[in-house]
């Protein structure tokens, strides 16, 4: 059992979340504060608050644990990652928190309506379902994540451990909506970057050192270089790299663009969210290549706990309460994003645009907390299902909205005149192709985001060659969106 100390840390943790959740929810008064936090997010809070959504329980999990497995060759996918992570700052984030205000749109199905002016609701619905449909994988990944957390410290049954992980997270989102999320991946961004300096860094010495790690991979024949001895396929490379297209189509972190107080405050942001992510990917490839020598035979999922077995060998009690608690931050952190996006796609996307368009403020936050409810039930039973291992579900989900989502995101920012019908194209081809790939089992070759981000670019190019273009209204609103993004980057 975890000893007294590490477990009143960590209740002293959870204790802190949950006063930050009813905090909020005592000043969270209309459903763009429940939504969007009013648009008022600073610099540090956005920075943190979107790479720790961002970087979920595969950074402390996931990752070390295909790092375990496969070597230095699983490092491709944080360096994907990084790339990605710059980029979608550099591209997106002004020009989406510019363009969201000015079509007065709080969800990226509704951005996604009102950007293309889509007469027949079509863009708005189908977004809306895609991603109702992948923010359920996605979040039950997180429960998976909780569910071996809670059930290796506290050595309690699988299913009990993931309720028990999830309805701490559940209970404060539930409250305290967008700002309770973003407030709480602050803290828990910086107990996350923490954690994975410090552990590794203790960690390094107990195992031995360089010698005793290169000695360990070289006896079970794990690749020590990005470019192993034995070859690596040109397939394995980009599969692994394209983790970085997924970050132009990922809901849960394009609402931290649309939430910050202003453009002008994004090369800020940008710059702390890229430090941030260097150093915690390059904590994670750490834990990973640390394990080996210093917990061996690990399989069946186990090598996903590396960094938790860690955090038990490695730190003394009190510390090793804080360090658990920063596993629970990178799980905690992602999931409350996604049951949000959810629970504001059911609301203003379904809700107030198929059942009721004059529903008051609070009916709408009445609404808003229920459907956290509902999607959390839907992804606790998927989480529940035995063998699911959390880099996979995240895997897919993550490929899902890059494939959708990405292309239509970058043409709605930089394209003037792509037409709602060629968005809508693009979005189901896309999707379309990255589930037949993913079920044919050809994901084991090339990662299906590839093969669903082209067909989504290639759709956009065809269908928008033979549809009348965005109209001069939809050209006029791009044209003044482009100049206050100059005005503020100048």
């Amino acid at each position: 059992m975890i000893d007294t100390a590490s477990l009143v840390t960590f209740i002293v943790y959870l204790v802190l979340l949950m006063a930050i959740g009813v905090y909020f929810y005592r000043t969270t008064s209309n459903l763009e504060d429940y939504l969007l936090g009013g648009r008022g997010l600073g610099r540090w809070v956005t920075a943190f608050s979107a790479q720790a959504s961002d970087m979920s329980g595969w950074l402390m999990m996931g990752l070390p644990g295909a790092v375990y497995l496969g070597g230095m060759p699983a490092a491709w996918i944080a360096i994907g990652l990084f790339i990605g992570t710059a980029l979608n700052w550099r591209l997106v984030a002004a020009r989406l928190r510019v363009y969201t205000q000015k079509t007065h749109s709080l969800t990226l199905a509704s951005f996604f309506e009102e950007r293309f002016k889509d007469p027949s609701g079509l863009l708005r619905m189908i977004t809306a379902l895609i991603t109702l449909i992948f923010f359920t994988i996605y979040a039950s990944s997180g429960l998976v994540a909780s569910g071996k957390l809670f059930e290796s410290m506290f050595h309690i049954d699988y299913a009990a451990a993931v309720v028990l992980g999830g309805a701490f997270i559940i209970a404060y989102t539930f409250l305290g909506g967008f700002l309770a999320v973003c407030y709480t991946d602050l803290l828990q961004g910086a107990l996350m970057l923490v954690a994975i300096i410090v552990v590794p860094a203790v960690g390094f010495y107990m195992a031995g050192g360089p010698s005793a790690i290169a000695s360990e991979m070289a006896s079970r024949g794990i690749p020590a270089g990005l470019f192993p001895a034995g070859g690596i396929s040109v397939l394995a490379i980009v599969s692994a790299t394209a983790w970085g297209l997924g970050y132009f189509g990922q809901p849960h972190i394009l609402t931290r663009f649309m939430g910050i107080r202003s453009g002008s405050e994004v090369p800020g942001a940008t710059a702390i969210a890229l430090v941030w992510v260097a150093l915690s990917l390059a904590g994670a490839i750490a834990v990973g290549l640390i394990g080996i020598p210093l917990f061996k035979g690990l399989s069946g999922g186990n090598e996903e706990k590396v960094f938790i077995y860690m955090i038990d060998t490695v730190l003394a009690p009190w510390i090793r309460g804080v360090m658990l608690a920063a596993v629970l931050s990178a799980i905690m952190s992602t999931i409350d994003s996604q049951l949000l996006v959810s629970s504001s796609t059911l609301t203003e996307d379904f809700y107030r645009k198929a059942v009721k368009r004059d529903a008051s403020e609070r009916e709408m936050m009445i609404v808003g907390r229920v459907s956290v409810i509902l999607i959390s039930v839907i992804a606790l039973l998927l989480a529940l299902k035995p063998g699911n291992t959390i880099l996979g579900l995240v895997a897919y989900a993550w490929a899902g909205f890059g494939a959708a989502f990405g292309p239509v995101v970058l043409a709605a920012l930089f394209s003037r005149d792509t037409t709602w019908q060629a968005a809508l194209a693009g979005m189901l081809t896309g999707t379309i192709v990255l589930v037949v790939w993913k079920s044919l089992g050809l994901g084991a070759q090339l990662y299906e985001i590839v093969p669903g981000f082209a067909a989504n670019v290639v759709a956009i190019v065809i269908v928008n060659r033979f549809t009348r273009g965005a109209g001069e209204a939809a050209r006029h609103e791009f044209d003044e969106v482009l100049t206050i993004v100059r005005d503020f980057s100048s």
